[in-house]
């Protein structure tokens, strides 16, 4: 009974460590082979410690350490307000305030400098308004003047006569008469006469000529 006993225990034994072995192996094979899932980035931290502590009491400051996971590099800054220096430097302050304006334009730091010359247009940026040029009045062109001469003037027996001189040919015309085929006499006065041009419609005053 004893000896039954003992051997169902080795069984026993021998299958928890078959399993235990088949764990195992399965892990590793999952490791090497298959690869497992990739790692979460690391989370931002930022730690805080006290600043140290001079004689008096008084803190030099707070020193802050941040460090950021990125690409599996650890990004450190380092904070410390007993590195800042409060102190004024006046050299520094005086050195600044006696630089002199270089430019080529108007300082605008400065009340006196002058502005910049502005160079004058040549003329007006818009063109004024554009003047509209009359409309001449179109027509008929006017008739000629009446080529005629009048130089003498008989009034003999009652009859009105006329000495006209049209270039180089002499005309004595009465009252109704046409010249050249032209020109019909209207009025004889002793000063004056009425011609009238058969062409053009056109009854024109001619004065006597003292030539």
């Amino acid at each position: 009974m004893k000896t039954g006993f003992e051997n169902k225990r080795n069984v026993v034994t021998l299958a928890v460590l078959g399993v235990i072995l088949l764990l195992c192996a399965a892990y590793f094979v999952d490791k090497m082979f298959l690869g497992g899932p990739a790692p979460a980035p690391a989370p931002q931290s930022t730690t805080e410690q006290p600043g140290t502590t001079q004689a008096g009491g008084q803190s030099t400051g707070v020193e802050r350490t941040s460090s950021t996971s990125t690409n599996g590099h650890a990004a450190k800054k380092v904070v410390s307000l007993a590195t800042l220096d409060p102190t004024l430097h006046p050299e520094l302050m005086a050195g600044a305030e006696s630089l002199e304006y270089a430019g080529g334009g108007r300082n605008i730091f400065s009340m006196s400098s002058a502005p910049v010359k502005m160079e004058q247009a040549l003329g007006p940026v818009r063109p004024g308004p554009v003047t509209p040029v009359a409309a001449v009045p179109t027509g008929p062109p006017p008739p000629p003047t009446i080529d005629l001469t009048f130089f003498g003037y008989e009034s003999g027996g009652g009859a009105k006569k006329a000495f006209l001189l049209h270039g180089e040919d002499v005309f004595i015309a009465s009252e109704g008469d046409v010249v050249d085929h032209h020109y019909k006499v209207v009025k004889i006065s002793p000063l004056s006469i009425q011609v009238t041009d058969l062409l053009y419609n056109n009854t024109q005053t001619l004065p006597l000529s003292q030539t």
